[in-house]
Formats: structure tokens, sequence, C-alpha cells
């Protein structure tokens, strides 16, 4: 992540990123987990296998891939509110270890043919500083897993802009809150993403703004880089809501 990214996670994003998914990060681990199987056709083998979660937040896939029988999963974030969150759902869930680091770092120190699985999911390929850094995953991450591994992105394509209101996102409502989000396209590579919170309290609402860049990438363009990062991309489709899914094999 940028350190632009780091701030609004501090500032604004970290306090309320589980209340964003649902308010049950059990939950959403659960549909995580109907997510990866549908992705990587069903659980971990018995003996299970290695696995990092990159830009994990406070854990929907990463408790996923350990109810999965994936292990060690490795969690890794840059913020460490979040993963104290994440290690109070691990008590039972022994196989996860926390790493507080950001993606791409945390996979050069990862020895090469290690891991099984590495998953990037979210937005947090967007939330990387630039193409360079992109390509530096994709090369880290296939240095890291065992020929046959697969990686499973997640990501929206913001290459296109939005006009008008289209620009402003609902979030999640509750009686006491609401977020929504604007989207400033107003850059070439990248958009500028306003998050904006009103929070109910005893003396009224009181609203709390923070904004940070998202990468504009095409799908086309990551299945590229991909490919010359020694990937053979096995599953490449958009779902309805808009985000894509990419799920790609180490060249054997």
């Amino acid at each position: 992540m940028t350190s632009t990214v780091d701030r609004h996670y501090q500032q604004l994003l970290a306090a309320n990123y589980t209340w964003m998914l649902g308010g049950d990060i059990e939950q959403t681990a659960r549909d995580q987990r109907v997510l990866l199987e549908s992705l990587l056709d069903g659980p971990a083998h018995a003996n299970g296998g290695s696995a990092v979660d990159l830009g994990c937040g406070s854990g929907g896939q990463t408790l996923a891939l350990a109810d999965m029988g994936y292990g060690p999963v490795f969690a890794v974030d840059t913020d460490e509110s979040l993963l104290a969150e994440l290690r109070t759902h691990t008590t039972e869930r022994t196989t996860v270890e926390t790493v507080h680091d950001d993606a791409v770092n945390a996979l050069t120190t990862f020895a090469p043919r290690t891991l099984d699985l590495a998953v990037c999911m979210g937005d947090t390929l967007l939330h990387l500083p630039g193409r360079t850094a992109v390509t530096a995953l994709f090369d880290h991450t296939a240095r890291a897993l065992r020929p046959g591994g697969r990686l499973v992105l997640t990501y929206r394509d913001l290459t296109r802009p939005l006009q008008g209101t289209d620009r402003v996102i609902p979030v999640r409502s509750t009686e006491s809150k609401i977020m929504l989000c604007f989207l400033d396209f107003s850059a070439e590579d990248t958009v500028e993403v306003h998050d904006i919170i009103y929070t109910r309290g005893d003396n009224g609402w009181t609203i709390t703004t923070s904004s940070y860049p998202k990468l504009r990438i095409a799908p086309q363009w990551v299945t590229d880089q991909l490919a010359a990062a020694g990937f053979i991309v096995d599953h490449h489709q958009q779902d309805d809501s808009g985000l894509w899914h990419t799920v790609a094999q180490r060249d054997t």
C-alpha cells in the first residue's frame, strides 16, 4: 500500500472495515469460503497446504482458508489494528499466522517454491502504489509458489470513468451509520476514492471523511502481466457486482 492508503485506514477505514462488510466477519468468512471453493474446485487436500492472504484486512479470506484446511495460513496486512481484530477469531484456528507488512515485501520473505496458494482479494491489488508494484507482486508470488500453485485475485476495473451521480456509491447503512463513497476520475492512472461516513450520536449526526487512490488497471493488462510472470490463467470472469475473479496457476 501507499502511505496515503495507510493513513486512510488509520483515519477512517480500519475502524469501520468489518462493519462495512456487514458487521460479522465469521459470516463474511463463510461467504468467502463458498467463493474460494468454487474458484479452487473444492477445499484443500487432506494434507492441507500453505497459503498467504495478501491484504487480509480483518480476515474474511484468511478464516475461510483456515476452515478449508489450509495451513499455515499467513495473513498479511499493513494495519496492525485489523490484524489484532483477526487474531480474536483465531483461537481455534491455530494454523493462522499474522504478518504486519505490505503485500509485495512480505512475499520476498518466503523461500522459493514453498507456498501452495496465494490470494489477493477485495481491492488489495488496486491499493498498490503503481503498476510496477503489481508486476512485482506477480513476480514474487510466482517465485514463492510451488509449481502448480495458484494465485486468486479479485478486483474492479476502474479504467472507464463514471459520470454524474454514478460516481456516488452507497456502501452500507444502518439506523446509526451511513457509508458512501465518491469516485474522482480526474487522474489518468488512479481513481481518488472519497469515503464518507455519517454517524448518529446523542447530539445528532457527525461526518468523517478521508480519501485514497486506487489504481486503474484493465483486466486484460492483469492477465498479460500474469502470463509474463509465468502463470497460466485458469479462470477470468466478472461477477454480477462488477468484481473480476482471476485464478492463475504457476507454470510447472
